[in-house]
């Protein structure tokens, strides 16, 4: 295990803060720690400079953080990271925005500014990076209007609310040269590493076949009727780059999710997570060929998108990815997350990094017990790239995010018509189905159209 080093009455290992810091590709756990200039002791003494470097004014790290359901981690964890400041807290909700706030203060000392209009954090030139937690249709024209104002981002999963946005915001990411993370944040949990380290050195030969779940006991939606809208709400901003609809009472805060004009379903909700896992573990790129079936199965509701969906993705060099969802039965199989198959053997992964390796005959090999799903590590990260001014050197950099976030758009498009589709194993674009390309994109209200 890295050592660990205290901040504000939490341990973080010292790789968090470093981001960097990570053992290379084809060096087992254990020779790292043999030969790393020191070991530990040179570690610590590493992460002693870190820490002084972070308390310094010009190594301070200023963060701004949008959307406050899902956004309540991000400020409470970049809070208790060494040398960030969280600023503000926004949400269209005021009741949200001043109970975070006080949070924020019982761990740093210092209560943020909440407000309702993300735009005042872009407007301050003393904030370095916006972390967005809105709603899936605010993620990609928030992250667009942040790089632009020169603003690095960190922007929670989906990336995008569809396929034309992921391209966006990859282009504002180069032209800005801004650090743009995408909140998946398995891909800095240290066990989760290990098992995908262990997949690219051949521990179960070459991997062909990735299978994924996620499981909830969701309940039904029940019908929407027309209200006014609470006077604790920004409804107008909340709809933002949306096209305006009238307020109804069963959409906010969560149900936006499974209604097309918003969210993209339980794919993009939480498929993304696995996905992103298969896709890591694969070393696959784009898909050529994407299946998906399914439907509201379990109740007669307003759900647009489906509760029962399986979603199939075929790439090149004969490798393939699956994900089933089931948002309204718990019962998981294997264990509940990713599995992957290959000529020699397979690996068992789970949500927070545990994963048991077997052999061709099914007789297990390894076991490692997990150590989280990796999410302070992700923010230190970040935080580090945006120190070390070094936006690529990320665990999730946007170009990855949009690849993963993409079989999602493409799962959801194959549902929505009807059809396989073909795809461009270079881009992702949909081929040969002009109607299927229609989702390619979406319209925005006047003023809001994304720009680079």
């Amino acid at each position: 295990m890295f050592p660990e080093y205290d901040v504000l009455g939490a341990s973080f290992p010292i790789q968090s803060f470093l981001g960097v810091v990570l053992m290379p590709a084809n060096m087992n756990r254990r020779r790292f720690l043999e030969t790393s200039a020191a070991g530990s002791a040179a570690m610590l003494a590493l992460a002693s400079q870190v820490s002084r470097a972070a308390d310094s004014p010009n190594e301070r790290v200023v963060v701004g953080v949008m959307g406050l359901s899902r956004g309540q981690a991000h400020a409470l964890g970049f809070a208790k990271l060494p040398g960030v400041e969280v600023k503000y807290v926004c949400d269209v909700d005021k009741n949200r925005a001043g109970s975070v706030a006080q949070s924020v203060s019982n761990i740093s000392g210092k209560a943020p500014e909440a407000i309702t209009d993300f735009r005042r954090i872009l407007d301050d030139k003393d904030v370095d990076a916006l972390t967005c937690a809105a709603p899936n249709h605010w993620h990609a024209p928030a992250t667009i209007l942040a790089c632009k104002a020169g603003k690095h981002v960190y922007v929670e999963k989906p990336c995008s609310h569809n396929p034309r946005e992921g391209e966006l915001m990859i282009e504002a990411a180069r032209k800005y040269k801004r650090a743009v993370q995408m909140g998946n944040q398995r891909r800095s949990a240290e066990q989760t590493q290990q098992a995908i380290q262990a997949l690219h050195e051949g521990v179960i030969g070459r991997v062909y076949c990735s299978r994924s779940y996620y499981n909830n006991a969701r309940g039904p939606i029940p019908k929407g009727k027309s209200a006014p809208v609470p006077a604790y709400l920004d409804y107008e901003l909340w709809q933002g780059p949306a096209p305006r609809k009238p307020f109804v009472d069963n959409i906010l805060h969560y149900n936006w999710h499974w209604f097309w004009h918003w969210g993209n379903g339980e794919l993009g909700n939480n498929g993304v997570h696995a996905l992103d896992i298969c896709r890591w573990g694969l070393q696959a790129d784009y898909p050529i060929r994407v299946t998906s079936s399914g439907g509201r199965y379990r109740f007669d509701d307003e759900q647009e998108t489906p509760d029962t969906h399986l979603a199939v993705f075929e790439f090149p060099d004969e490798k393939q990815i699956s994900w089933q969802g089931l948002s309204c039965n718990r019962h998981e199989t294997d264990r509940g997350f990713v599995s992957f198959y290959g000529e020699k053997g397979s690996l068992e992964l789970g949500g927070d990094g545990d994963h048991a390796i077997y052999d061709e005959r099914n007789k297990l090999i390894k076991e490692v017990k997990g150590g989280g799903v990796g999410e302070a590590e992700h923010f230190a990260n970040f935080v580090a790239a945006i120190r070390n001014d070094k936006p690529l050197e990320l665990n999730a950099e946007i170009a990855e995010g949009h690849k993963s976030t993409l079989l999602c758009h493409l799962g959801n498009i194959a549902y929505r018509t009807g059809r396989s589709l073909k795809c461009d194993p270079q881009t992702g674009h949909i081929q040969d189905d002009d109607d299927a390309m229609k989702l390619w994109q979406r319209e925005y209200a006047p003023g809001w159209e994304p720009t680079i």
